[in-house]
């Protein structure tokens, strides 16, 4: 599902919210996971999961291309971690 499509099931669920005012709400949830993320902390959506930030360290690794060892810096990545409730939905046909 991409950001456009659900902003049209916002709008579809509620008539009264324009599209407009969907992705203004869609922009601010994410501007604000981002922000938290940015600034160290850690956001939890009961039932949906939780985002955080995981530290990586520096590593050696080949280029595929010409065999070459490249060094990669230390870097931060975000993580993402599924809540019970939502993993249980995902695997509940299986």
């Amino acid at each position: 599902m991409t950001k456009s499509e659900l902003i049209e099931e916002i709008t579809e669920q509620d008539p009264g919210l324009s599209k407009r005012e969907a992705e203004l709400v869609i922009n601010a949830i994410f501007d604000g996971i981002g922000e938290a993320l940015i600034s160290g902390d850690r956001v939890e959506i009961r039932g949906f999961g939780s985002f955080s930030i995981r530290c990586r360290d520096a590593r050696e690794a080949r280029n595929p291309k010409s065999g070459e060892l490249v060094k990669i810096p230390p870097k931060k990545v975000p993580f993402f971690k599924t809540g019970k409730e939502l993993r249980e939905r995902v695997n509940g046909d299986c």
